[in-house]
């Protein structure tokens, strides 16, 4: 899954990107409004954690544009305002939820969860296909009841396709989706990536999931 940080305050932004990262997610960073804005009106993201207070775009103008375009992408508000007047704004908006600074990373990772939850994003958190089951929650891959070892990247393809069962997803989509925005498009560090799953996954099995559209991507199942 994907999220957009927009926070101009870089060992915040920081943080939060590896902190995130660590838990499975796949991040991008904006560091004004402007950027960030922009950011969040022409990618799909699974969630957008902004700041109130950017140079160039305010928090409240960056969520309302986003709202502008018809997106429904769950947006967490970090601010300092504590005050209820100011709170109840940043909702009407388009925020979803808000979280006052200072803040603990469980606390925000637990809102995270939450929005992620809601019924309009909800997603599987086993994902299953034939014999091979991916458990987001504990991190784990098995096949034939056998766990496999993935490395973090290897895991977020997995659940990528897993999630797209059936379709065929193309290398800019999965660059998209699964890697960040700083990745090299000319590189072939997808190609690398699928290889290494079809080795972890498919190698000792006469049932091969994973399979190459030629000239237009992988699809799974």
């Amino acid at each position: 899954m994907k999220i957009l940080v927009i926070e101009d305050e870089k060992d915040i932004s920081d943080l939060l990107k590896c902190s995130l990262e660590a838990e499975g997610f796949v991040v991008d960073a904006a560091m004004d409004g402007e950027k960030g804005c922009f950011m969040g009106r022409v990618n799909n993201y699974d969630l957008i954690i902004l700041d109130l207070n950017l140079p160039k775009k305010n928090g409240e103008a960056v969520c309302r544009e986003i709202r502008e375009t018809g997106k429904t992408t769950p947006i967490l508000i970090l601010t300092v305002d504590a005050q209820i007047n100011s709170k109840i704004r940043l909702l009407n908006s388009g925020g979803d939820d808000y979280l006052t600074k200072p803040f603990s990373f469980e606390e925000l990772l637990a809102r995270v969860k939450a929005l992620l939850r809601r019924p309009k994003t909800m997603t599987k958190e086993v994902l299953r296909i034939g014999n091979l089951t991916l458990d987001k929650n504990k991190q784990t891959v098995c096949r034939a009841g056998r766990e496999i070892y993935l490395t973090r990247k290897e895991f977020a393809l997995l659940e990528y396709l897993m999630r797209n069962q059936g379709i065929v997803v193309s290398r800019s989509e999965i660059l998209e989706n699964v890697w960040d925005a700083e990745a090299d498009p000319f590189s072939n560090t997808i190609e690398t990536h699928i290889l290494n799953l079809r080795r972890k996954i498919d190698k000792s099995s006469a049932n091969k999931l994973i399979k190459t559209v030629s000239g237009r991507g992988y699809r799974i199942g």
